[in-house]
């Protein structure tokens, strides 16, 4: 694992396959995603010894809810995620699979294969436009497509955005994310998240955007069709 300092108070922990992210308000710690199952140990020495207050999910796929459940259990974390979302996660439910295009099966076929995701508690349910007491007020931007209950969550006051899996930004491309269960409301969730006046924004999968990056996700929403 590697671990970034993105902006003050904000890190980012890559792993073999996507990445998680750490808001530190002082008093409380906040876990953006947190990997795979077997990622809890690695991102406990992140921690320094303290308790992580909150975590939120962006969506059920196991490189981004694999640790929950151990990491709420050990640390008594709130887990917050979309209404939609939540079934899967708490293991209710089978999550829908992908609709791959045609220059994904490649892609799918190649990756890594993850541990799945243990059922994970959700103790609050949000929904689009929700608030978080996080940075200062952290709000809930639904982004259907890459799954149905897909999330971004957008703090205005430090201009920071996590997208999730909805864009990603890898090799230099910032892109629509792959692996989609429906594209064209994935596609209107992108166009939406770049509407954001976003001075930072932190992906599921590859490199943060940091200053301007509000006129590079329009410019790429805008290509995507």
């Amino acid at each position: 694992m590697e671990i970034i300092e993105v902006v003050p108070r904000l890190r980012m922990l890559t792993f073999e396959v996507g990445a998680a992210y750490l808001w530190d308000d002082g008093a409380r710690l906040t876990l953006v995603d947190t990997g795979s199952a077997d990622r809890a140990g690695e991102i406990e020495e992140v921690l320094d010894g303290r308790r992580l207050h909150r975590i939120v999910l962006t969506h059920f796929h196991e490189d981004h809810s694999g640790s929950a459940a151990e990491l709420a259990e050990r640390h008594g974390a709130e887990v917050v995620a979309h209404r939609l979302e939540a079934p899967v996660i708490r293991g209710e439910v089978p999550g829908p699979p992908p609709v791959l295009e045609a220059f994904e099966i490649p892609i799918w076929e190649s990756l890594p294969k993850l541990p799945p995701a243990p059922p994970c508690r959700v103790d609050r349910e949000v929904v689009d436009g929700d608030e978080l007491d996080l940075a200062g007020g952290a709000v809930v931007v639904a982004a259907p497509g890459h799954t149905d209950g897909s999330l971004g969550l957008w703090l205005p006051e430090a201009r920071v955005l996590f997208t999730g899996d909805s864009v990603a930004n890898v090799n230099g491309l910032t892109m629509l994310g792959v692996f989609n269960t429906d594209r064209a409301r994935a596609v209107e969730s992108f166009h939406r998240l770049a509407a954001l006046e976003s001075e930072t924004v932190l992906f599921g999968h590859g490199d943060p955007l940091t200053g301007g990056a509000a006129e590079v996700l329009r410019a790429a929403a805008a290509a995507t069709v």
